[in-house]
């Protein structure tokens, strides 16, 4: 048995949580954990992790492999499939179809669990179950999860369920987002189900129903893996509802209640986090605030809203409008603001490095490398750096010379001075650098090597 989880998505709903450089399913919204994190966990409870595999991008794939490797050391990096483009889940199911039938030799039958990264479940063990359940009824059917809804959802497809057959339904129809009349219509028929994105087949079924019903995809997978990825950016941006499921006479539909969220909207999470530890509120009521530095944050004299804060940005909506934000979004891509894509808090595939501090000639970070990793080596023309170790020990290579620094200990490092930061330890590095110059963004940089190919 083998797992797809699909984690290239860009969570833009979310935004200024979720932004292109570090999108929702990487965030930690309701527990400890990420969001993809949990998913890994969950289906790592059925299947072993060397036969777990994701789909992401090039950008995200650091951001997988190290959060991944958080809770799983050994994870393998082959287990980590890059998509050549971003496009939608049938091209990114295929790849991975791809690859576990030519390079891992899978055999034909054996049952293929693709699931989305950002979802939230509560009752784990009813999900397993039902998981368990339509293994051992799937046949060569195209098999998915249907969640029984629990309000009149107009944020979330159906899926209409025909006959029933043991524990499944055969699958009638699968439905669009419907406005709220209609959401309520379909709730008090009994007869649909939220279409939750998850999906259970086997390679023979799914290449001959995309044989079928995509020929587009299906052509360029009778070719090797190396031209499948070549040339996927020909394809078609089609998710594998458009493309199979609503098309094919083989899909049938296992309804599960096991406190199933699609963390899509602020909605969405104020319905299942709690509120700001600091929230304040004086005359107001319904308020959700949601701080990701755990500010104060006070409400006086109002109602009815959801505040996000981050370290950069403030969002202020009205509770039932979070379809609105993707307007905003909209209106911060025309402007080309920073922030729709990057946070203070910037990712790397050696940790992560925080702005404390921007100033005309001055900026102040603090970074954080994980155990044996290390940055490139590298030089800047315009700025220069001042290291101090608050945890940890850094081995540091500083022109001429190498040097070891443990906590309280610093150097200065001059414009134009080959310069690297490792950490040879077991756990992570934390430095504060402070960048004096013209000029300190980030593209002042010469790499004269690097162990990540950037």
């Amino acid at each position: 048995m083998h797992s797809i989880i699909l984690c290239g998505g860009s969570g833009t709903r979310l935004w200024p949580l979720s932004r292109k450089n570090y999108p929702k399913q990487f965030l930690k919204l309701y527990s400890d954990k990420s969001l993809l994190q949990e998913t890994f966990i969950r289906i790592n409870s059925l299947i072993h992790a060397n036969n777990i595999y994701f789909v992401t991008n090039k950008e995200n794939y650091f951001n997988v492999f190290n959060q991944i490797r958080d809770i799983y050391y050994n994870f393998p990096k082959d287990n980590i499939l890059v998509e050549p483009i971003s496009l939608n889940t049938a091209p990114a199911i295929s790849l991975a179809i791809k690859f576990l039938t030519e390079i891992k030799h899978i055999p034909p039958h054996e049952p293929i669990i693709a699931l989305p990264s950002d979802h939230c479940i509560r009752n784990n063990n009813k999900y397993i179950d039902l998981l368990q359940i339509a293994i051992s009824e799937l046949s060569d059917k195209i098999g998915t999860i249907g969640i029984t809804p629990t309000k009149p959802e107009t944020e979330y497809g159906y899926i209409k369920k025909g006959q029933k057959n043991k524990n499944h339904f055969i699958v009638e129809a699968f439905k669009e987002k419907p406005d709220k009349l209609k959401a309520e219509e379909y709730m008090l028929s009994g007869d649909y189900v939220w279409n939750a994105g998850m999906y259970i087949f086997n390679a023979k079924s799914y290449i001959q129903e995309i044989n079928k019903h995509c020929p587009e995809i299906f052509n360029l997978l009778k070719t090797t893996y190396s031209n499948f990825k070549e040339n996927f950016g020909s394809l078609t941006n089609i998710s594998i509802d458009y493309a199979i499921t609503e098309k094919s006479e083989r899909a049938i539909v296992f309804e599960g209640d096991f406190g199933w969220t699609d963390i899509g909207s602020f909605d969405a999470l104020a319905d299942i986090t709690k509120n700001n530890e600091k929230l304040i509120t004086h005359n107001s009521k319904n308020i959700f605030a949601h701080s990701e530095n755990n500010r104060l944050i006070a409400a006086v004299g109002v109602e009815d809203l959801i505040i996000i804060e981050t370290n950069d940005s403030i969002l202020i909506q009205k509770k039932g409008e979070s379809s609105q934000v993707k307007e905003v979004v909209n209106k911060l891509k025309e402007k080309n603001i920073k922030e729709l894509e990057h946070n203070l808090i910037v990712h790397r595939p050696w940790g992560k490095f925080e702005i404390l501090m921007n100033g005309e000639k001055h900026k102040a970070k603090k970074i954080t490398v994980y155990p044996n990793e290390k940055l490139s080596l590298q030089a800047h023309y315009h700025r220069a750096e001042h290291w101090i170790v608050v945890s940890g020990v850094a081995k540091i290579i500083n022109g001429e010379k190498e040097e070891t620094l443990k906590e309280n200990e610093s150097t200065f490092i001059p414009a134009y001075t080959r310069h690297r930061l490792e950490n040879p330890g077991k756990i992570n590095l934390e430095i504060i650098e402070v960048q004096t110059g013209d000029y300190l963004e980030e593209d002042d940089i010469i790499r004269y090597d690097d162990i990540y190919d950037r």
